[in-house]
């Protein structure tokens, strides 16, 4: 019953109901994310590298590690397969099904939330989960991160269910059969499975449950560890063994069992991503969750132990080097995060801090929630843009003239590679330019790359006109030295630009 205490409703008259509000801000949160995935943005550099991968392999050959120092989990790329088999190869195959997981994440969660918390503090929890950034970006992009939200809401959902509930045959093959399929749709799914599992588990010995339901919960998650065992053995251990992904995920990881310092350091920059709290908010964010933890451990202890257990687990594969405590990656961990935040809030509304009054409380709730609400409204005028190469790839198609060169800067490689084809563009009309030599900084140019670029661009002298495509160009001092050096052997004719992507057209003869 303690995890259906939040269900019950409230005695009191309340101008607004809870669950009035909450309907409101799920269709908010839904609108928001449709109109993202309508608007069809370009996929960008990280979408591009795995949309190559699932366009040009067969789902056995996507049990193979994937090109390009990409990982995904099996379940997440089969579906990707047959979605783009079913509705051709384009954004909208490919996103359909992170955004499905955002939307059914939103009524997972507001389950999830009536369990956990008091019914006043639910909308403030859902207001957060529907409207902070990177939950909202994800929802509309080729990565499997909305779909670890959905897959680690899913399991943590399974698992109370089978806590709370009179358990037989039927019901323990299928929390046996839906446990075990998660582990093949989201590599994190395991820690919210053996965090909150294994703390119910515990509970239960410690309270001295009866035997055959210890026994009925040991049996189901037997049939997980079988399934991850399975599933590390076919996927997982390739991606340990790919030393290029574990050098570009070195800072998520501790330097011993002893650095304390990192795990503080780690959670602290949790709130600013994947959480997408910025400036002070981040710190009053911090607070709201600290007030969260003491006030569900003064009312249920248990409460507090089964939120936290996901970041627990996730933290001890950290430790053994086994998964990155980093951005995106533990993108699954932020509803557990928001639940604590709203009881923080909540506790410290209902509490009447300062004078009697809930004051306080309140500017805490519109201090954090100003910037995400305020952010997640403008998409309904103008969705996320990222690097947007189709603009500019028409550009050059409606200007091109015969005997033009099209170079394309390397960063920009794998975006102009998956759309070359849909725009006629064969491996002979175009050239992909040199790589730099600092394949995971990407933050300075340093002398031997810039003589690396000059000589590339060398190459293309003696030609008339010359499109430069450039795309994910973040370097600026690289931007800057190859436009100099550009000037320095030629004229520039044309210049188009959009967001994220920019065409010059140069006369280098």
């Amino acid at each position: 019953k303690n995890f259906n205490e939040g269900d019950r409703l409230t005695k009191n008259i309340q101008l607004f109901p809870s669950e009035n509000i909450s309907l409101v801000i799920i269709c908010f949160g839904i609108l928001i994310r449709v109109i993202q995935y309508f608007f069809n943005r370009s996929l960008w550099a990280d979408e591009a590298v795995l949309a190559l991968n699932i366009v040009n392999r067969s789902y056995l050959e996507l049990l193979q590690p994937l090109d390009y120092d990409q990982g995904a989990p099996i379940g997440f790329l089969w579906i990707e397969k047959l979605a783009i088999q079913l509705f051709g190869n384009n954004e909208y195959a490919f996103r359909l099904f992170p955004l499905i997981s955002s939307i059914i994440s939103i009524f997972i969660f507001y389950k999830l939330a009536k369990r956990f918390l008091r019914l006043e503090a639910v909308p403030i929890a859902l207001a957060f989960f529907v409207s902070l950034h990177y939950l909202v970006y994800f929802a509309t992009e080729l990565k499997q991160y909305s779909s670890d939200v959905f897959i680690a809401l899913l399991s943590c959902l399974i698992v109370t269910q089978i806590a709370t509930q009179k358990l037989n045959k039927i019901k323990i093959a299928i929390y046996s059969f839906l446990g075990a399929l998660t582990i093949w749709f989201s590599h994190p799914a395991v820690f919210t499975l053996a965090g909150v599992g294994g703390s119910i588990l515990l509970l239960d010995i410690v309270r001295k449950k009866r035997q055959s339901k210890i026994f009925q919960s040991l049996f189901i998650y037997s049939t997980w560890l079988i399934s991850f065992a399975l599933f590390y053995f076919v996927s997982v251990q390739s991606l340990n063994n790919n030393t290029d992904l574990m050098t570009s995920w070195k800072n998520g990881f501790p330097s011993s069992f002893y650095d304390i310092n990192w795990v503080l350091n780690a959670l602290g920059k949790f709130f600013y991503r994947p959480l997408g709290f910025v400036g002070i908010t981040d710190g009053l964010a911090i607070f709201a969750f600290i007030v969260g933890c003491v006030s569900l451990f003064q009312r249920q202890k248990e409460k507090l132990l089964l939120l936290i257990s996901p970041v627990i687990a996730t933290f001890f594969a950290s430790f053994l080097h086994k998964f990155p405590f980093r951005n995106r990656l533990v993108l699954f961990l932020t509803p557990f995060f928001i639940l604590l935040i709203a009881e923080g809030i909540d506790y410290l509304i209902q509490r009447r801090g300062f004078k009697k009054t809930f004051v306080p409380g309140i500017i805490l709730l519109v201090a954090l929630l100003f910037h995400p609400v305020t952010t997640a409204s403008s998409l309904l005028i103008q969705p996320y843009q990222r690097a947007e190469i189709k603009q500019v790839i028409n550009y050059v198609k409606s200007n091109q003239q015969p005997g033009d060169t099209i170079y394309i800067y390397q960063r920009g490689h794998y975006q102009f590679l998956y759309y070359a084809e849909k725009y006629g563009y064969k491996p002979d009309d175009y050239i992909i330019g040199v790589d730099d030599l600092d394949k995971y900084d990407g933050r300075e140019l340093s002398a031997a790359e810039e003589e690396r670029y000059e000589q590339d661009l060398n190459k293309l002298r003696g030609n008339k006109r010359v499109w430069l495509i450039f795309s994910h160009a973040h370097v600026q001092s690289e931007n800057k030295m190859m436009k100099s050096y550009l000037d320095k052997i030629g004229k520039k004719i044309d210049l188009f630009e959009t967001e994220g992507s920019f065409v010059y057209l140069y006369d280098l003869s």
